[in-house]
């Protein structure tokens, strides 16, 4: 495999380190984004040739920000690849969620990736391994009660990313999206946790994750792929049989509820 250039935001997350691990093992070079220089530092330290990657302090919710933080990756050296895999979860009844709650979901979850893109498309554009992976969810193709916001978020972005995977049909850049279903990190709070055991939701551990995108950056054609069955199922019924889907999840809107409130209550402790 070539070594490639790659950015990537939320880097000290569990997705974010399984993926640094993985890409850094696999002789890459790594611009790691992030929030904290202690966490981004310790990743770096933790790599193989941790003299070959490089941290930047990313502020995501800003636009301004990312305008700034284009001019430091471009200071760097070339880029042949943006992961987008920066975001928040929100779980919750729609009805307790604050503005600013929503704010940030938005910022994070879609205009980051968004502006990003926009701002690292001119160096992608001369690379001749160009690719851009949007990390969504298949909540990103699933309405699901308790997670409306970030729902929203993440259908946005799967559409921002289809439409750019068109805009882009005649360059030689590969804009991936990828939807993993529920993964075992820390972004999860007790309340969803709990919750995907009472159901029998399944969790994939971030290794899982961080091998799919390893895999998408020699694929040199624009793909939407979706982990974990039977979400893939679901996500097929309910483009075709919403209401057959709508049905099926409402059985579930109980126990929901109940760690919703759940939820609701710890964060106003």
């Amino acid at each position: 495999m070539t070594a490639l250039n790659i950015v990537l935001s939320g880097a000290t997350g569990g997705i974010g380190r399984a993926m640094a691990l993985n890409f850094a093992n696999a002789g890459h070079s790594l611009i790691l984004l992030g929030r904290n220089t202690d966490a981004l530092a310790s990743l770096r330290n933790s790599l193989v040739q941790p003299e070959r990657h490089h941290i930047l302090l990313a502020d995501l919710s800003s636009g301004t920000a990312i305008a700034g933080l284009a001019a430091d990756v471009a200071a760097i050296g070339p880029v042949d690849v943006l992961i987008n895999n920066a975001g928040v979860a929100g779980f919750g009844l729609f009805s307790d969620q604050q503005d600013d709650v929503l704010e940030h979901m938005l910022q994070l979850n879609l205009l980051a990736p968004m502006r990003l893109c926009r701002a690292i498309l001119p160096m992608l554009s001369v690379s001749p391994h160009a690719c851009i992976i949007n990390i969504g969810s298949s909540f990103g193709s699933i309405g699901y009660a308790g997670f409306s916001a970030y729902c929203a978020s993440k259908f946005g972005l799967r559409g921002f990313t289809e439409a750019l995977q068109r805009e882009l049909a005649d360059q030689a850049i590969a804009v991936h999206y990828l939807a993993p279903r529920a993964v075992r990190t820390a972004m999860n709070s007790a309340a969803v946790v709990a919750m995907n055991t009472e159901l029998g939701n399944s969790e994939d551990e971030p290794e899982l994750v961080a091998r799919a995108v390893l895999q998408l950056l020699t694929q040199r054609h624009s793909s939407s792929r979706y982990l974990g069955w039977p979400e893939k199922l679901f996500i097929r019924l309910n483009s075709l049989f919403p209401n057959v889907v709508a049905n099926a999840l409402k059985k579930q809107l109980p126990i929901i509820k109940r760690y919703a409130k759940l939820q609701s209550d710890v964060g106003s402790a």
